[in-house]
């Protein structure tokens, strides 16, 4: 199977890693960027891509988008988002994790379906398309598969892989790859972490949303027909 995964500066590794390692043994992944220097993700740790957007293939059996705060610097770069629009149309399945669902959904791939994202830009989301927005953890319409931020790649991509084989076959994967998760807190969301804790990171997060919010506004309008004249 051929995996095309984009890559782009200020992405979250963990948003590219997690699927990647579900997927990675059963199929052959391209790490597609604009170049191929090292592309450098909101942590500092660059990943290398392995494929320009004229090389990977035309017809994919998962196009993937990863998110993180460079979310908004791709939503005005015009030569990533026609690259997203052209091989997003044509793949078998069209998906992403945390805020790379707002990239497919100002692309349009995303129009009348629902879609999860990362718990703090479910705004963005409805500020982007006519996208159905859906507080889960993994969600599957159709060949749409979208997932919540940063971890839920991992519970995306096992997913993902069932349909893509079989149940059996993601199980298979989950147990080498030991994901038995037992984290030390329960605060993965703002209804368990509380409101204190919500607060700072929403104080952390509210500025890059809150300009994401105004980029997709834009965008949906440019492509959205204006409204015919009384």
């Amino acid at each position: 199977m051929q995996f095309g995964m984009l890559v782009f500066p200020g992405m979250t590794l963990l948003d590219l890693a997690g699927p990647q390692a579900v997927l990675g043994v059963h199929g052959q992944t391209h790490l597609v960027a604009k170049s191929l220097d090292p592309v450098p993700t909101d942590t500092g740790v660059a990943v290398m891509p392995n494929a320009l957007f004229e090389d990977c293939p035309s017809d994919l059996d998962v196009f993937f988008v990863p998110g993180g705060i460079g979310t908004n610097g791709v939503l005005q770069d015009r030569d990533t988002m026609a690259f997203i629009v052209e091989r997003g149309s044509r793949a078998r399945y069209v998906t992403a994790v945390c805020t790379g669902t707002i990239l497919l959904a100002a692309a349009g791939l995303l129009d009348g379906y629902k879609a999860a994202t990362h718990w703090a830009y479910y705004d963005q989301l409805a500020a982007t398309a006519t996208v159905q927005p859906v507080h889960e953890r993994v969600v599957v319409d159709r060949n749409r598969i979208t997932g919540g931020g940063v971890t839920a790649g991992l519970d995306f991509g096992l997913s993902l892989l069932a349909l893509l084989r079989d149940a059996n076959i993601a199980k298979v994967t989950q147990l080498m790859m030991e994901y038995d998760p037992a984290p030390p807190f329960n605060a993965g969301l703002p209804e368990h972490a509380g409101p204190g804790i919500t607060a700072i990171a929403r104080s952390m997060i509210q500025p890059n949303v809150d300009h994401g919010v105004l980029i997709s506004r834009q965008l949906f309008e440019q492509r959205t027909p204006a409204p015919a004249q009384a």
